[in-house]
C-alpha cells in the first residue's frame, strides 16, 4: 500500500508520546520540581497531540474528523479518537496536579497509563483487523505497536527524568521490540493473499470457468485505488530500508545506552538514543505500509 507521510508520522509520534505518558502515569522517577514536571509532561502530551493532528491530513475532509467519534461501536478509528481524548484529558489533570502540588496521584496516573495503553492498542487494531491485508492481520501487529511505544517512551523518559538504572531497562525494551518486529517480518514475508483464500478468481467471481488472468487494465490511467492500495516496492529497496531501520532504531540506541551506563554520562545523552530510534521507526513504519498487499490489487494482475 502507498505509505502516507502523515500516517507514518502519526503512528510513530503518538506511539512515543503515549508510551511516555504510560510511564509517567505509573510513576517513572522525575526530579527537578515543577519545571521538570512541565517539561516531561509537555513532551509526552505534545508528541501525542502532534501525531493525532498529523493523522487528520490523511483525511479527505480534515474539518469533519470529529464525526468519526460517533462510530465507536464498529470503528477502531473512532475508538482510538475517543481513547486519545480521554487519555489526554486525564493526563492533563495529572500533570497540573503534579506541577502545582508536587504530588503524583497514583489512581489518576494509573487511569492515564491505562488510557495510553488502550489508545496505542486501538491504533494498531485499525490495521490488525483488516482481512483484506493479511500481512497486518495478526496479534503481532498490536504487540509491535505497543512494544515500540513503550521502548521509545522509555528512552524519552530516561533522557528527561532521573535516569539512574534506566539504561538496562531501555536496552531490554528496545531489543524486545525489535525481536517482535523481526517475528512480524518473518510472518509477513511468508504471508500471501492466497493464504486467506483471496485470488483473482475469487475477486472477480470467475473462478468457475478456470484460471483468471489480466488481459488489460480496467482503465488506462491511475485512480485512487492504484495510488493508495496498489504499491510495489523492490526487494533491494526493502532490504536497504530494513537495515536502516535496524541501524537507527536498534543498534545506535543500544550502543548509546551502553556507553551512558558505562561512563555515567549525563541523562540528556539518552535523548540521542530516543531521536535515533524515532528515525528508525519512521523507516520501519514506511515499510509497514509499502510492503502490505491489499486484496484490491488482485484486480490489477497481482497474484
Amino acid at each position: 500500500m502507498h505509505p502516507a507521510v502523515s500516517v507514518i508520522f502519526f503512528t510513530v509520534s503518538s506511539g512515543a508520546g503515549f508510551g511516555l505518558i504510560f510511564l509517567l502515569g505509573l510513576g517513572f522517577p522525575v526530579g527537578g520540581g515543577a519545571g521538570r514536571a512541565f517539561l516531561v509532561s509537555l513532551a509526552g502530551g505534545g508528541l501525542a497531540v502532534a501525531g493525532l493532528l498529523a493523522s487528520t491530513f490523511h483525511l479527505g475532509h480534515p474539518e469533519r474528523a470529529w464525526r468519526a467519534l460517533s462510530q465507536w461501536r464498529s470503528s477502531w478509528l473512532s475508538r482510538e479518537g475517543i481513547a486519545a481524548i480521554l487519555t489526554l484529558c486525564l493526563f492533563g489533570i495529572y500533570a497540573l496536579v503534579w506541577m502545582w502540588t508536587g504530588a503524583r496521584p497514583a489512581l489518576l496516573g494509573a487511569l492515564a497509563s491505562l488510557g495510553a495503553l488502550v489508545t496505542v492498542f486501538t491504533t494498531a487494531m485499525i490495521y490488525a483487523q483488516l482481512k483484506t491485508v493479511p500481512q497486518w492481520k495478526t496479534p503481532l501487529t498490536p504487540a509491535v505497536y505497543l512494544s515500540f511505544a513503550l521502548a521509545s517512551g522509555w528512552l524519552l523518559a530516561s533522557a528527561l527524568g532521573d535516569r539512574a538504572g534506566a539504561e538496562t531497562g531501555g536496552i531490554a525494551l528496545v531489543l524486545l521490540a525489535w525481536a517482535l518486529k523481526a517475528a512480524w517480518w518473518v510472518r509477513a514475508g511468508r504471508t500471501r493473499l492466497s493464504d486467506v483464500g483471496s485470488s483473482p478468481e475469487t475477486a472477480t467471481g470467475l473462478g468457475f470457468i478456470g484460471r483468471v488472468r489480466l488481459l488489460e487494465r480496467p482503465h488506462s490511467g491511475e485512480n485512487y485505488l492504484t495510488r493508495e492500495m496498489v504499491h510495489v516496492i523492490g526487494r533491494k529497496h526493502a532490504r536497504s530500508l530494513r537495515r536502516l531501520a535496524l541501524l537507527l532504531g536498534a543498534a545506535v540506541p543500544v550502543a548509546i545506552l551502553i556507553v551512558v551506563a558505562l561512563t555515567g554520562a549525563p541523562a540528556p545523552v539518552n535523548l540521542l538514543a530516543a531521536l535515533s530510534m524515532l528515525l528508525g521507526l519512521l523507516a520501519e513504519r514506511w515499510l509497514f505500509f509499502a510492503e502490505a498487499e491489499h486484496a484490491v490489487s488482485l484486480y490489477y494482475g497481482n497474484r
